[in-house]
């Protein structure tokens, strides 16, 4: 059968809201027809999507699979229009993609400096497939934080990102400056490949909601800063690799470039944010958060 994505598009923003009238009001059409749609596509996809009562809207097990699969699709769709239109007016353009917590902005701005005809566009990448913008031609280049999976990828080591463990701040061990992974043994651990978390926000929020300790990079725990959680260097927790990655198999001129710039400019950065083993931020303020770090 052919997808039609404009139904795919309906069903995208009921599955968003949880509630008919709400998508309907985003997608400018009346809430009927909306409804209409929406079994359209059940019948033509032969299965439930939506378990409908009278006050919610939930997914079934396959329209969460749908979701899922929407989002990186009609992503794909719109990046292919996007090029359509670019190659029209002679546009040239970068995308790149970002994993959470890493900040490409410096080398975009030193990039811009020497090719100011080259517009730049930032996507972030969803930490279970960081690699899928480059797969499906979201992006031209990732910076990326491993694991991800890089065969037929490119990549140039940039850094090393530290974790540390992120707890409500009313934790028994909110209180310690450091930990090892023998001091979590026991605890509940937010388990990410069992409980994958649609976005870090998710996940920061189920950590703030109960007793559950999560290992996360240091950068992404600097960035989602909160004043219910704590988080605590672990001096021996491994760290990950962060680097740039490309298709390999695309030799471009402005991708080198880009490349060498960002390659200098973010490993740059990275030395002059690495505070050294050992060095931590002073103790907090009675009632305030910090993220301290062992790097």
């Amino acid at each position: 059968m052919d997808l039609d994505l404009r139904k795919l598009r309906y069903f995208v923003a009921v599955a968003q809201h949880r509630h008919f009238g709400r998508a309907a009001a985003q997608l400018y059409i009346a809430q009927p027809v909306l409804s209409r749609q929406i079994r359209a596509f059940e019948q033509e996809l032969d299965c439930p999507l939506l378990e409908r009562t009278t006050r919610s809207v939930e997914l079934t097990a396959a329209g969460k699979q749908l979701y899922e699969e929407a989002q990186g699709l009609l992503a794909t769709v719109d990046a292919a229009v996007r090029r359509v239109h670019d190659a029209d007016r002679a546009v040239r353009r970068l995308v790149i993609a970002f994993a959470h917590g890493l900040h490409v902005s410096e080398a975009i701005r030193a990039f811009a400096s020497r090719h100011p005809d080259v517009e730049t566009d930032v996507l972030p990448a969803r930490w279970w497939e960081q690699d899928a913008p480059l797969r499906d031609g979201r992006a031209h280049i990732g910076y990326l934080r491993r694991p991800f999976d890089d065969s037929g990828l490119h990549t140039i080591p940039i850094g090393r990102d530290h974790r540390v463990a992120c707890m409500p701040a009313r934790h028994r061990l909110a209180h310690r400056r450091l930990l090892t992974l023998a001091d979590l043994e026991g605890e509940a651990m937010l388990d990410a490949a069992g409980r994958r978390t649609a976005s870090v926000e998710e996940k920061f929020e189920r950590i703030a909601a109960g007793h559950v300790i999560a290992l996360v990079p240091v950068s992404v725990a600097r960035f989602y800063s909160r004043p219910d959680l704590v988080c605590l260097p672990v001096t021996d927790a491994p760290s990950a690799e962060t680097c740039l990655a490309v298709v390999a198999d695309r030799p471009d001129r402005l991708l080198r470039d880009f490349l060498d710039i960002a390659t200098t400019t973010l490993r740059d950065s990275d030395r002059d944010t690495d505070a050294g083993p050992g060095r931590h931020a002073a103790p907090p303020k009675q009632g305030a958060r910090t993220v301290h770090s062992d790097r």
